[in-house]
């Protein structure tokens, strides 16, 4: 089972992207947030648009995760201040349970690695209490919380994690 990461370049890819991340969003977000705070999410984060404006102008890279056959996910990365941030990192459902989040993990500390970036963070709903648990087992750890207004009278009422990446001397 090879997971192959491909980054998101084309329009095409764009919305192939974009129709996951909705995909996901309203099979996995239903049980934390409203409906109507996934739909302007996926508005305002995961549409071609937004996901075009982050590549081209926010300094985002995407990637595609696929297996032989499938799209099995997705990720998006910024780097800041010496540290990589996490933007994005969904997993069909088909696919969650098949090591395909510890391929990708082991992908972004390749990464940082390479780029020579001392820390991975992420921001994680604190009730995603699957989520934490897939993170705390790859080795982040919770290091403060943080409420932010993203518009229309939502906010996102998050975790910051982190982990640190050990950097060949």
């Amino acid at each position: 089972m090879e997971l192959i990461m491909s980054q998101v370049q084309t329009e095409r890819e764009m919305e192939e992207t974009a129709v996951l991340a909705a995909r996901i969003w309203h099979e996995y977000y239903l049980f934390l947030i409203s409906k109507e705070q996934i739909e302007y999410m996926i508005e305002k984060f995961q549409s071609v648009t937004a996901i075009a404006d982050q590549i081209n102008r926010q300094g985002y890279t995407y990637f595609l995760m696929r297996n032989e056959e499938a799209v099995v996910g997705y990720l998006a990365v910024k780097e800041e201040e010496g540290s990589l941030f996490l933007s994005k990192f969904y997993i069909a459902r088909e696919y969650r349970g098949r090591g395909y989040a510890s391929r990708a993990s082991e992908f972004l500390e390749r990464l940082c690695e390479e780029r020579g970036l001392s820390h991975i963070w992420l921001t994680v709903n604190r009730d995603n209490r699957d989520s934490i648990a897939v993170y705390e087992k790859k080795g982040f750890r919770t290091v403060r919380e943080q409420v932010a207004d993203i518009g229309n009278g939502f906010v996102m009422d998050d975790y910051v994690m982190e982990k640190e990446i050990k950097l060949p001397h």
